[in-house]
């Protein structure tokens, strides 16, 4: 597989260039052969494991686009990307939350550009306030890759150092097993090949291709929880449980992730018997195990329109089924201005119906 190395980048529109520009940077034809380091085969046999799952059928352009930051898990992905597949495209998001953000991002566009990419765009996103501002980056981040994918899938560089601190911080909300499933290796359009990927590997890679990967600022900043989880926790723990904690608890996600599709499932079918038009049967419910109850309300309830739901609100409605005492139907987010979405017990239902009032009795 592979695109004939000096192919013109272009397709977007809004390319930065030329080839070779921006820190240091290998010929893009000495890139395409890559060394045959430890971290080579590696970052490789993962990317090529990932498309074969997930990737293009074989009837397809095998293309890809590559979310690049320049730091050292996006520019390893990027680099093994342009040799597995037949194009990518790198999309570089500027947060635009530091001074100089903009020639990082032209730099790591550039970066791009030398290591065969067929185009490399820079993404300028305005980053809100909303749930502090990793969350609000996040989303402006996703935002903007989704408008500017093109109907291509997006390779992100999480690597198993990332799922590690993810299962951690999903672990401390106390969400249930969803919450600590970590990220998926697929959740079209995103697609996360390094996930069994230590992080000292892609930077290795790095350092065996002769290339300077950017350090983000952030991700030393000791006020984000993230942070102080890499630098102050996992290292914590692994001194005092003897070393393997990060592929423990990615191993835990994985488990969890192949249990949740099995309830998911399991929860489909129950949800389709309990239906009953837009309302769900209360017997059918009360009478199914709580692992699969709980999950067939959740979905009806997103199906409904329902947001942001938590454990809280999950409860609550499910208590209008196992613990009904009179009480009130229960608000949940989504509805219009003016009007709530509202959970409640009708005749031996479950209703959702607009409410002005989300405590009125049902």
């Amino acid at each position: 597989m592979g695109r004939a190395p000096g192919t013109t980048p272009g397709r977007f529109g809004s390319e930065t260039g030329p080839p070779g520009a921006g820190r240091s940077a290998p010929d893009a034809a000495d890139v395409r052969r890559l060394p045959e380091t430890a971290a080579a085969l590696t970052v490789r046999r993962a990317v090529r494991e990932w498309l074969s799952r997930f990737g293009p059928g074989e009837n397809q352009e095998q293309a890809v686009a590559v979310a690049l930051s320049g730091g050292a898990d996006s520019l390893a992905l990027t680099a093994v990307a342009v040799v597995e597949t037949n194009a990518v495209d790198a999309l570089v998001v500027d947060h635009r939350l530091q001074p100089g953000s903009g020639a990082v991002a032209a730099e790591a566009a550039a970066q791009a550009l030398a290591l065969g990419c067929r185009s490399a765009r820079v993404l300028a996103v305005e980053v809100g306030t909303e749930g502090g501002m990793e969350a609000a980056a996040r989303r402006a981040r996703y935002a903007a890759l989704d408008a500017a994918r093109n109907g291509l899938p997006v390779l992100l560089g999480h690597t198993l150092d990332d799922q590690a601190e993810t299962v951690l911080l999903g672990l401390a909300r106390g969400s249930g097993g969803r919450s600590i499933q970590g990220m998926a290796a697929c959740a079209e359009p995103w697609g996360r090949p390094l996930l069994d990927v230590r992080r000292e590997t892609t930077r290795q890679l790095c350092a065996d291709l002769g290339m300077t990967p950017h350090d983000d600022p952030h991700n030393a900043a000791p006020e984000f929880t993230r942070v102080r989880l890499r630098t102050e926790v996992l290292p914590l723990l692994e001194q005092i449980l003897g070393g393997g904690v990060a592929p423990a608890l990615a191993r835990t996600a994985e488990q969890l992730r192949e249990d949740g599709v099995v309830l998911d499932a399991l929860a489909a079918e129950l949800l389709h018997t309990a239906s009953d038009g837009q309302a769900l049967v209360i017997e059918t419910l009360a009478t199914a195990p709580a692992a699969l109850r709980k999950r067939a309300i959740r979905a009806w309830l997103l199906a409904g329109g329902a947001k942001a739901l938590t454990t809280k609100h999950l409860q609550a409605v499910d208590e209008l089924v196992t613990a009904w005492r009179g009480q009130g139907g229960v608000a949940v987010g989504g509805g219009t201005p003016g009007s709530r979405l509202v959970a409640g017990r009708e005749h031996g239902r479950l209703t959702l119906r607009l409410g002005e009032d989300g405590h009125r009795r049902r």
